[in-house]
């Protein structure tokens, strides 16, 4: 069993083997493999059912839109964890941090006072051609780097083993939820294991969250609410979950109202004042008066109500502007801008086509099969090269 726990397919200029160096373990993974062979197959097997029963008795889902399944599909779980050693997270860790400080100002510039476009560092095309670029918000105060209380990245690594930005999450990034469920099923089928494995826990995490979102508010106890787009969205679970976790009330669009350009939320012993709204609702969906008229599941004047800074909604509406994979090739040249550094966890290859010189080299790699414009090379170079060809870091 352990020989087949570091087997891998191979093919051409294969991937990166996480578990093995040149047909040996790497040091962070002997312990892990020890344990699991000194459980068996037959064991492993059990454990594994008994984390699926768990899955099943706690209604943890992940709904896949046209999924056969619908609404019941489980959420699935790999008992075998991906390891990651302390030395390696930390440079993700220090990425990211870097990366979400760099969107907020990013954002924040592109909503106030447009710096970056007057001063030829960000295309104006880029900007006002977004259909995530709301312009009712523009102008509309947020707390210094406010706009990102959250931020998800899509990570890949490469085969000579660097990790690569495939997609940046600001709108409303999902995943946290999920994270700890996980946790407390191996803690609970693969105790000894989890105990002896030294895991980050993620108790800090969520304490830290809940204080933050506290801290936007003036009030000493504020009323924080998550705000979910129902039971139908395919992460419904985890908004229910996170609610009931950092205690927080639960409700859709139609349990809240403005008045007087103030959130309340809708009680049985009347109207209660929302100081701060946790969102997991798109922008455009988050109030059909200013955004996008044809939504059920957002609040009517809950843009007036953010520009009276009456309730504060984090992420900060807007903030899926900086989603789009078009701005990642700008990111290098912003990071020395903004944050005068180097971007620690670079971006896969982007080309924005805004550019002659972007838009000449996809042209002519039409009939490559999309092989020159997202390169892969073995060594990890193709990736390099191809950041550093179709990526610029100044607009002109």
């Amino acid at each position: 069993m352990t020989a087949d726990l570091y087997q891998s397919p191979q093919r051409a200029g294969g991937p990166y083997e996480e578990s093995r160096q040149n047909g040996t373990a790497r040091p962070h993974w002997h312990a892990l493999m020890d344990a699991l062979e000194q459980l068996g197959p037959e064991e492993l097997d059990r454990r594994t059912t008994r984390a699926e029963d768990r899955i099943r008795e706690n209604g943890i889902t992940y709904n896949v839109y046209s999924d056969p399944l619908g609404a019941n599909r489980p959420w699935q779980i790999d008992l075998v964890p991906f390891l990651i050693e302390a030395a390696e997270w930390r440079t993700i860790e220090a990425g990211v941090v870097q990366r979400a400080e760099l969107l907020s100002r990013l954002l924040q510039d592109l909503y106030r006072d447009q710096h970056l476009i007057k001063e030829g560092h960000f295309p104006p095309a880029l900007l006002y051609a977004n259909p995530a670029f709301l312009r009712p918000l523009v102008g509309v105060a947020v707390p210094d780097h406010g706009y990102l209380h959250m931020m998800a990245v899509d990570l890949a690594r490469s085969p000579n083993g660097r990790w690569w930005v495939l997609a940046n999450r600001t709108q409303a990034p999902s995943g946290s939820g999920y994270a700890l469920e996980n946790r407390l099923i191996v803690s609970d089928v693969l105790p000894d294991l989890f105990r002896n494995s030294n895991v980050l826990r993620l108790a800090s995490f969520f304490r830290a969250q809940r204080d933050a979102l506290a801290s936007l508010s003036p009030r000493e106890n504020p009323r924080i609410v998550l705000l979910t787009p129902g039971r139908f969205n395919e992460t419904y679970f985890e908004h229910s979950y996170l609610a009931k976790y950092l205690n927080f009330t639960l409700v859709e669009g139609h349990d809240l109202t403005v008045r007087d350009r103030c959130v309340f939320l809708k009680t049985v012993a009347g109207l209660e004042q929302v100081d701060v709204i946790l969102r997991r609702v798109d922008d455009n969906f988050c109030d059909p008066l200013e955004l996008r008229g044809d939504s059920l599941l957002g609040v009517s004047g809950l843009v007036e109500a953010i520009a009276a800074r009456n309730v504060q909604v984090a992420n900060a509406l807007g903030s899926g502007l900086v989603e789009t994979a078009a701005v990642m090739p700008f990111l290098p040249g912003l990071a020395r801008h903004l944050l005068g550094q180097e971007l620690l966890l670079p971006s896969v290859a982007t080309w924005w086509c805004g550019q002659p010189s972007a838009l000449d080299r996809v042209i002519d790699n039409l009939d490559s099969g999309g092989e020159a414009c997202l390169p892969v090379a073995a060594d990890g170079a193709g990736l390099r090269r191809g950041t550093e060809r179709g990526a610029e870091d100044r607009f002109d």
